[in-house]
């Protein structure tokens, strides 16, 4: 009741300010609009506009007709110059009229209220300007009488809510409050047998009705639960001695079942720790068995493997499950020494073993599966070292061989120089004796070119030995020597050997490609097997050539960029090219033994392998790669500034 007396006032309220917005707004909108413009008319005419604009005194008698007007606040008249001439009322304060016409608008704009302006034209001739201001305020007596008239319809809201507030209590909160009354003392009580009286046929009687047929089903239930409720009692007595006998049972069973689950998690621990592959089959080949190496290496999970056919589970085993038939007929163990699979993109080699389970009333085998990639590796990297040291020891007596023509080559280079020279006197006698000009002679063989001719034999020479020279050092088996070295002579010395010893193909070679070096030359000194470092760098050399060559057709000059220089407690040498670049697979597996991109018999796979294994097991450094498809590689050199290798 109070809610509605709420929304009755509410309604009142909103009602009345309706009225008065929607009265304001017609006379804001309407009324003082006409009624100044009606004004305003009136005075522009000719006979009132000369009263109006003679003198202050005749406009303020002409101003006085217009007090009867109601809306009207105030009225102003500027004269032909747009200079405020008088201004109404003049007893009352009228509003603050600007002194000149020319602020006029903006103050039209900025009045609360409507107002008109309209120019005056004398019968004279006189000119000038009327401004109206009426208020748009509503008459005292308008709110008044909507005040009054809220206030009756208030008392009769209130006498009305009063008499349908007592019928309200009579026939609907009253009877409410006995319900739930009496729903408070069932559930206090919890009886079952009380009952509410209706007083009325009518929603609330009808409720109250429903009421007492729940309380009576609620009653009806409690007897037939207390009945139940007996009854399971004598049998909750019974079943707690079963279950007592059943505990025992339970108990006994679960330290049983505790020890072999701890036996077979044992169990199972050691076989998912064995390096190899294990995998138990029954008579029919199902499996029966399956450790975490043999989902490793088929890439079956246990859950997919056991209880399928093997050669479901594992499918490279399909070519040999005859022969583990076979193991498990005759009770023999079957062998196969090497099989090769495909895994994760790269071949691995493996042994299988066959055994048959032993025991009464078993059937079944065991298969295990070794991998022995590695140990196949080792085998083919030792004979591949050895051929290596062999072509090695080869390339050192080629050398010594070589050296000894170059050497006459050389000396007789010197000779003839020597014999053609006009400054030895035994040459000039001999050449008197044959009656032969010396000066004619070597005039001959200026035009002829020969003493560039004998340079260029001698420079030609001279290189070839120097080359000798550095082939003989880097052939020569290192004693595994570290010892203090300049890292800028010793690449300045591996690009000796590069440029004179590679030769690409039919189309190029390392001298068509431009060395660009950035070196460092204060770098202190670093401890280094200087012939292991030599083969690095010029296995290093070689691969930049053969990708900038693998380039095909290229407006690009092949670019090797070589830089030296100390970073943190590292010298660091990096051997850049804007070659051919790899892929990211390629770049993975690049320092793994026998592992080429080049076509067969181009390439054993061990140069980069042998050169990561001289830096990071004999010199303890690093070296990395970076490498983008396309864009070329960049090989990056690391060297201990204070090698732990060398004892202090």
């Amino acid at each position: 009741m109070a809610a509605l007396f709420v929304l009755l006032i509410t309604i009142l309220i909103i009602s009345n300010l309706a009225f008065i917005s929607a009265s304001y707004w017609i006379t804001q909108q309407s009324i003082a609009p006409q009624g100044l413009v009606t004004l305003g008319n009136l005075y522009a005419t000719p006979a009132l506009s000369s009263q109006l604009l003679t003198s202050q005194e005749t406009a303020n008698a002409a101003l006085d007709q217009m007090i009867d007007y109601m809306p009207l606040k105030g009225a102003a008249i500027y004269n032909n110059q747009g200079v405020l001439q008088t201004r109404f009322p003049i007893i009352k304060k009228a509003p603050d009229f600007p002194e000149n016409v020319a602020a006029l608008n903006d103050w039209m704009i900025s009045q609360f209220g409507t107002s008109y302006s309209t120019d005056l034209r004398g019968e004279n001739g006189e000119s000038g300007r009327l401004v109206l201001l009426a208020s748009n305020s509503l008459p005292i007596a308008f709110y008044t009488g909507i005040i009054s008239a809220s206030l009756g319809i208030l008392v009769i809201s209130i006498l009305l809510w009063l008499l349908l507030s007592k019928q309200v209590k009579r026939h609907i909160t009253i009877p409410i409050q006995e319900l739930e009354a009496l729903a408070l003392r069932v559930t206090r009580e919890e009886n079952y047998a009380l009952r509410v009286i209706p007083h009325s046929r009518d929603e609330i009687g009808q409720l109250a009705t429903a009421f007492n047929t729940m309380l009576s089903r609620i009653e009806a239930r409690e007897q037939l639960l207390k009945s139940a409720r007996d009854e399971a009692e004598d049998l909750a007595s019974e079943m707690r001695e079963t279950n007592n006998q059943l505990i025992k049972e339970v108990e006994v069973r679960s330290k049983v079942e505790k020890k072999l689950t701890g036996f077979q998690s044992y169990l199972n621990n050691i076989i998912n720790s064995m390096p190899s592959a294990l995998i138990a089959v029954d008579g029919e080949l199902y499996v029966t068995q399956w450790n975490q190496e043999a989902s490793a290496v088929s890439g079956s999970t246990f859950e997919e493997a056991i209880d399928h056919p093997v050669f479901l589970a594992f499918p490279h085993l399909r070519p040999y499950t005859e022969q583990l038939k076979q193991c498990i007929e005759s009770n023999q163990i079957e062998k196969v020494e090497r099989v090769s699979w495909m895994q994760e993109g790269k071949v691995c080699h493996y042994a299988l073993t066959f055994y048959p389970l032993a025991g009464e009333h078993v059937n079944g085998g065991v298969i295990r599966i070794d991998d022995i990639t590695d140990r196949l590796n080792l085998q083919e990297l030792m004979v591949q070292s050895e051929k290596m040291l062999s072509v090695g020891g080869l390339a050192a007596g080629m050398a010594h061989e070589i050296n000894n023509p170059l050497g006459a080559i050389l000396h007789n280079v010197q000779n003839i120089r020597r014999r053609l020279s006009l400054t030895l006197d035994k040459n000039q006698q001999l050449a008197n004796e044959a009656d032969i000009s010396l000066e004619h002679i070597n005039h001959y063989l200026e035009l002829r070119q020969i003493p560039s001719l004998l340079d260029g034999i001698y420079q030609a020479g001279s290189r070839a030995s120097k080359i000798v020279t550095h082939m003989l050092s880097f052939s020569r088996r290192s004693k595994r020597q570290l010892v203090l070295s300049d890292l800028s002579g010793i690449i300045r010395q591996t690009l000796e050997i590069a440029e004179a010893d590679f030769y690409l193909g039919e189309s190029t070679d390392f001298q068509d490609i431009k060395i660009k070096l950035d070196l460092d030359d204060k770098l202190p000194q670093v401890y280094v097997v200087t012939n292991e470092l030599e083969q690095v760098l010029l296995n290093l050399l070689k691969n930049a050539a053969q990708a900038i060559f693998m380039r095909g057709e290229s407006t690009v000059k092949g670019v090797i960029q070589i830089r030296l220089f100390p970073q943190d407690q590292w010298a660091v040498i990096e051997v850049e090219d804007n070659g051919i670049g790899m892929n990211e697979v390629t770049a993975k597996r690049i320092f793994e033994p026998f592992f080429t991109t080049k076509e067969i018999g181009k390439g054993t796979g061990l140069g980069l392998f042998v050169s990561y294994f001289i830096i990071t097991n004999n010199h303890k450094g690093e070296l990395l790669l970076r490498s983008k498809l396309g864009q070329g590689s960049c090989f990056t050199l690391r060297l201990p500034l204070n090698n732990p290798l060398i004892k202090k």
